[in-house]
């Protein structure tokens, strides 16, 4: 059913237990699993403060994907990490076309009502722009 599947990582609760789900669904499917880190750029920075923030980003996912990466290859999957810099949806809608994923998992932030409203929601857009099944786990 799924050869390839997307999981959108911020290291948060939720991006925790969407990362078990997928997991669990490679293996079930003997799917592809790629993890897919996003970093907003600062709205306003020099190019070297641009860079400076950029390394500790990547550092800092490089560390969070030292367990993921365990916890993976206890159940025979080696999954692809990428970093990326950008708005978060549009990152993931990108990622899953490039990559031809057939299911992107993304975890639910847990927003309020007026916060949706205001910002929007990173896992409406996905849903709304993926050419490909979305599962939001809550």
């Amino acid at each position: 059913m799924f050869k390839r599947i997307l999981i959108a990582y911020d290291g948060s609760a939720p991006a925790e237990k969407a990362f078990d789900y997928a997991l669990d669904l490679a293996v079930k499917y003997r799917a592809a699993l790629d993890v897919l880190a996003i970093v907003r750029p600062p709205d306003f920075a020099e190019d070297v403060e641009t860079e400076a923030l950029l390394e500790k980003v990547q550092e800092h996912f490089q560390d969070q994907f030292a367990p993921l990466r365990e916890r993976a290859a206890r159940s025979g999957i080696a999954p692809g990490f990428n970093i990326v810099v950008g708005h978060p949806a549009e990152q993931i809608v990108r990622e899953a076309e490039q990559k031809s994923v057939d299911l992107i998992v993304v975890g639910h932030r847990g927003k309020g009502l007026f916060e949706r409203w205001l910002l929007g929601s990173a896992s409406r857009t996905v849903i709304a722009y993926a050419h490909c099944a979305v599962m939001v786990i809550r």
